[in-house]
């Protein structure tokens, strides 16, 4: 893979997806209940599989970073997941890539392939780093651009996650921290609701894309995603 296109002021930019095979019981156990583990399981199936299609219609190169076994669309590189915490996991996908990144989880259905392409092809010069805030304290996206090691005291970019604390609700807070805190000038893309519990999935499925895996899946489950949301 080339680190530039025919254009020399314009890097490729490759979409990194941390994915997780999604075994009853292991994958979005706070939506049980109301949901059985096995339901569980297939809405996290299906949140991937619009993910994937969502960074597939980029049309940008696509790296999945697998945790167990996943199917993947044609086209698609992957590499599997290290031990670890997330942290761990996220620093070594990182190392793992040249070229600028766009890094994302499957936990956000909705994202919109046009923005995604949009921060590839409008990366002005002067940002090192993209930013996407969930709304649960967390992040959803985490940009880097191909930075010489010298940018960050001779040190891979990984380190620029590993020993941040995940899944906490400060998680967002202190991994943009580390980016300012290096020196990077970090924009910000939009926030998006992650799926973590019923709450969240309710107002993830006002948004879904119209037609979408889990647009599908959600009324075969019969949950009321109308009641209760907060």
């Amino acid at each position: 893979m080339n680190d530039t296109d025919t254009d020399t002021n314009t890097k490729t930019t490759t979409i990194v997806v941390m994915a997780k095979e999604c075994v009853p019981g292991r994958v979005k156990t706070r939506l049980h209940p109301p949901f059985t583990l096995e339901d569980a399981a297939r809405i996290a199936e299906a949140s991937l599989a619009d993910t994937l299609a969502a960074v597939g219609a980029t049309g940008l190169p696509v790296v999945v970073c697998a945790q167990g076994e996943i199917a993947l669309p044609a086209g698609f590189d992957s590499i599997p997941q290290v031990e670890g915490g997330l942290d761990d996991r996220i620093a070594a996908a990182l190392d793992s890539c040249t070229g600028r990144v766009l890094l994302i989880g499957m936990d956000t259905p909705q994202v919109d392939p046009l923005l995604l392409r949009a921060v590839a092809d409008d990366w002005p010069d002067d940002v090192d780093a993209w930013f996407g805030p969930a709304e649960d304290g967390g992040f959803w996206l985490l940009g880097l651009d191909d930075l010489p090691r010298e940018r960050l005291g001779g040190r891979p970019r990984g380190d620029l996650v590993r020993g941040v604390p995940m899944s906490a609700p400060d998680t967002g807070l202190r991994q943009r921290e580390r980016l300012v805190g290096a020196w990077l000038r970090t924009a910000s893309a939009p926030p998006l609701m992650d799926i973590d519990d019923l709450a969240s999935l309710r107002e993830v499925a006002s948004v879904l894309p119209a037609g979408g895996h889990l647009a599908r899946l959600l009324p075969e489950l019969g949950v009321d995603l109308e009641a209760g949301a907060s």
